[in-house]
């Protein structure tokens, strides 16, 4: 079998013009960055008319295993084409910390691929760099300020923005900087996050037109003075160039899978630290011009689904028609205790032991968020037929219909039969309902998702928490929704705890108001905002010919 890198250079690329005519667009509507990706419109997704039906991909529990979620969620918008279905993808960018790092990129695989690959994995548009320039923009005026004199007396220790870097680079999480004395700034602790970590990105992921981004930007608590008053990015008068720096990253980026069909990939927050869903720009531009659109959330649904539904569906006015949730059985071996260095052999007990991890998964998705949802098995080559039929004899036994999906070798021939059940799923009346109500109190929230998406008995809160949530209380900032910064390795906050834990407890650590993207963050564990790279990096296969291809990303 090629590697993705070669599968995906030696395919025959449309030009993007020929994309923008499929989606029906005209040339008024988009603008051309190459021969191979477009910047869309705002106006397009303010067009009249009905819009599509909306497809969420989510996964189990993630292991080292991997699950194929992008790969599954590109196939089947693939297969989705193949059986004469108006269908688009829309998905998130890439960042240059896992393509570099442990994880490689996120632009699909095998013959389930986005491309152009190279691009999308690394500078792409320059969508990144716009947010981390905004940003490092916004905390350059703020340190600026204090030098300057302080006008709005801002307290230095109680500066909670950072600066980012699109890179995983653990040497940035903690600092002092501002040293040297005189005009080399004023001394404090700092420290860096990783760019799709910060709150302009979850901004510009949720803005909808240049007045809504510059609005949600120009209410981003940077800090807070000595009696604690909020200090925002409007009050140093920073909105409008950090917008200006924006205007054009805002725009949906418009691609295309191996197989011609239309691609929106477009941002990218973490979902582990932030909500972990492509824009809202791009997800309701692609809504507006086709009938069916398949995105994804990242990680397992107990994270990115469960933020896509209680963030970004809630804010963005969204219904999903179905959601598929993507398994595979090595990865539900791994959850049933076996190493990775085992997962090629047949082992039925460990698959029994794991398979709870998937069934809880779907059950939230019908039981908590009342959706129809169905599994997808990413066919791995070492799966025996004794597994898969034992994955879905469980999940049948529960109600939950199962497909095979072979996307990854097959492309879009292999989502076939997995797309005709999830055009069948949309058809079906769904009561879709968020898993808590805005009026609750934050307490309530926070204990909602542990209760009933996790399968937690309840919240231990830190002194830290504890004084965190009784500032944002008092200052208002109680209606909103509650985004969870938590491991992607275990329902609980303990990574180590594998397949479908209950009776836990989970611990706050710590809460952050952030005011422009407008959900409150609440860190559990040991959740950390700026990664590390491996021992042995993705970047040292990572290389370039004389003739500028590039070989070893994955």
């Amino acid at each position: 079998m090629k590697t993705d890198i070669e599968i995906a250079q030696e395919a025959k690329i449309q030009k993007i013009g020929e994309i923008a005519k499929k989606a029906g667009l005209s040339e008024d509507d988009f603008e051309y960055c190459g021969k191979t990706k477009a910047k869309v419109s705002l106006d397009v997704m303010k067009r009249p008319g009905k819009e599509g039906k909306l497809i969420l991909v989510t996964a189990i529990t993630p292991t080292p295993a991997g699950e194929g979620k992008t790969t599954t969620t590109i196939g089947l918008a693939d297969g989705l084409s193949r059986i004469g279905k108006k269908a688009a993808v829309a998905l998130r960018e890439p960042s240059l910390g896992p393509v570099f790092g442990m994880k490689g990129g996120a632009a699909g695989g095998g013959y389930a691929q986005v491309v152009p690959m190279e691009d999308i994995n690394l500078h792409f548009t320059g969508d990144f760099h716009a947010i981390g320039a905004a940003n490092n923009l916004l905390c350059a005026m703020l340190d600026n300020h204090i030098y300057q004199g302080n006008e709005l007396q801002i307290d230095p220790e109680k500066i909670v923005i950072k600066r980012c870097v699109d890179m995983n680079d653990r040497q940035l999480r903690y600092l002092e900087d501002g040293l040297g004395g005189g005009k080399n700034g004023v001394p404090r602790k700092d420290g860096f996050e990783i760019t799709v970590a910060s709150e302009v990105m979850a901004v510009l992921c949720l803005s909808t037109s240049i007045f809504d981004l510059k609005e949600r930007l120009s209410r981003i608590i940077v800090g807070y003075t000595k009696d604690d008053h909020p200090v925002t990015a409007g009050d140093l008068k920073a909105a409008g160039a950090m917008c200006a720096l924006l205007k054009d990253a805002l725009k949906p980026n418009l691609v295309q899978t191996l197989e011609g069909t239309p691609a929106f990939v477009h941002g990218g927050p973490f979902a582990n630290i932030a909500h972990g869903c492509n824009s809202v720009a791009a997800t309701k531009t692609a809504l507006k011009l086709f009938d069916y659109v398949v995105t994804e959330a990242g990680f397992g649904a107990d994270l990115g689904a469960e933020k896509f539904l209680d963030i970004k569906c809630r804010m963005a006015g969204l219904k999903p028609s179905a959601a598929v949730v993507v398994a595979t059985v090595r990865a539900l071996k791994m959850h049933g205790g076996l190493d990775k260095s085992e997962l090629g052999r047949e082992d039925l007990s460990a698959l029994e032991r794991g398979l709870p991890n998937l069934l809880r998964h779907v059950s939230n998705l019908q039981n908590v968020f009342r959706l129809p949802a169905i599994v997808a098995i990413n066919r791995f080559p070492a799966d025996t037929d004794a597994e898969i039929s034992l994955v879905m004899d469980r999940c049948r036994e529960l109600g939950v219909d199962v497909k095979l999906s072979t996307v990854w070798a097959e492309g879009g021939k292999g989502g076939t039969a997995l797309a005709e059940e999830v055009v069948r799923l949309t058809e079906e009346p769904n009561d879709f309902r968020f898993c808590y109500d805005l009026d609750g109190s934050i307490k309530e929230k926070i204990a909602a998702v542990v209760t009933k998406v996790y399968g937690g008995r309840g919240v231990v809160y830190t002194p830290e928490a504890e004084e965190g949530i009784a500032r944002l209380n008092a200052l208002g900032f109680t209606k909103t929704p509650v985004c969870m910064a938590k491991t992607q390795y275990s329902f609980s906050d303990d990574a180590a705890k594998l397949g479908a834990p209950r009776g836990f407890t989970v611990t706050v650590r710590s809460v952050k108001m952030s005011a422009g993207a407008g959900f409150l963050v609440v860190f559990l564990g040991s959740i950390l905002t700026m990664p590390g790279l491996p021992k042995v990096p993705a970047a040292e296969k990572i290389d370039v010919d004389e003739n500028g291809v590039i070989s070893g990303l994955f």
